[in-house]
């Protein structure tokens, strides 16, 4: 029927499937400091805060094991650690958990699975990671297994130690650190004529 084949199609652009060995480059490393010729300098860009860079981590300020330096909260941590682990999670959440919540909900993971270690030892590496404190003497998940009021006291007292007051909460805390305090609503008169 066809005495001669169909012409190829006609390509204006590049090729629809590029050929074999001739595949585009990925674009060059975006860095923000502008490429080209110029006289200008730019400083490099600030890595202080960004995620990712190692630091090298900070140790504790106290022991594991030093649960004495701090009576009261040893006692109230023995009797029911659920108090000072709410108040360690109300300050590593940024106040987006209250103490009461949370100390609320590790009593009822502590009644109904006995596995209250688990939940606990998130916070602990959730509050290392903030504060760049290194994993000692063990894996966090094990250390709140097998000394779980020694871990939640030593949490404590590390925020302690860092300026929190652990009795007042996070708003609390970071309304005295602004040097504000929350006055009370104004009071309306009564009626008069």
């Amino acid at each position: 029927m066809y005495s001669n084949p169909p012409p190829p199609p006609r390509q204006d652009g590049p090729p629809m499937y590029p050929q074999v060995g001739s595949y585009a480059q990925p674009p060059p490393f975006m860095t923000g400091i502008p490429v080209g010729s110029t006289d200008q300098f730019y400083p490099p860009p600030d890595t202080a805060g960004l995620p990712g860079l190692y630091q090298k981590p900070i140790k504790w300020s106290t022991g594991l094991c030093a649960c004495t330096d701090d009576c009261g909260n040893c006692c109230t941590t023995c009797w029911c650690p659920c108090i000072t682990f709410g108040q360690v999670a109300e300050i590593v959440d940024n106040g987006s958990s209250s103490c009461g919540a949370s100390g609320a909900l590790y009593a009822l993971v502590m009644v109904l699975t006995g596995c209250q270690c688990v939940y606990s030892c998130f916070y602990r590496t959730k509050m290392r990671r903030q504060y760049g404190l290194e994993e000692s003497p063990c894996n966090d998940c094990l250390i709140h297994c097998c000394c779980e009021q020694c871990a939640l006291c030593q949490e404590y007292r590390e925020l302690k130690g860092r300026g929190f007051d652990m009795n007042i909460g996070w708003h609390a805390n970071m309304e005295r650190r602004a040097g504000t305090v929350a006055a009370p609503p104004p009071v309306q008169g009564s009626m008069t004529r």
